[in-house]
């Protein structure tokens, strides 16, 4: 039977890479929030210009964005440390280093604590 749009009512296929929701019910949490995490890490070390071989050039650094998405990742992390079991220790280190990395790109860097992120974790070492 169609619906009212006259599609047949059947799942498109995804070309996105994306589970499809039925599928998704069955993924465990801690790897949905890990996948997350590491979606917003990748996100946040392009908007670095880490992925070049000369960041402070590179024409995908935008240390605002990158701000937001580390910040986003803090809040994650923050959130959701008790569930991520054997995964905290690496996506915590992840982080970290995002958020020193971003120091060390900043023409003017932040005061120890008011970096991205940083009222969720504390400042960085």
């Amino acid at each position: 039977m169609f619906d009212q749009e006259g599609t047949s009512g059947a799942p498109a296929a995804d070309t996105s890479g994306a589970l499809p929701s039925r599928e998704l019910a069955e993924v465990p949490a801690v790897e949905v929030i890990t996948r997350a995490a590491v979606m917003l890490m990748s996100a946040a070390a392009e908007k670095l210009g880490l992925a070049d071989d000369d960041p402070a050039h590179s024409p995908h650094r935008d240390l605002d964005e990158a701000r937001r998405l580390i910040t986003a990742l803090a809040g994650l992390v923050t959130a959701s440390t008790q569930y991520l079991g054997l995964h905290a220790g690496a996506v915590r280190d992840g982080l970290q280093a995002l958020q020193r990395a971003f120091r060390e790109e900043s023409v003017y860097p932040d005061e120890p604590g008011a970096g991205p992120g940083e009222q969720y974790t504390g400042p960085v070492q």
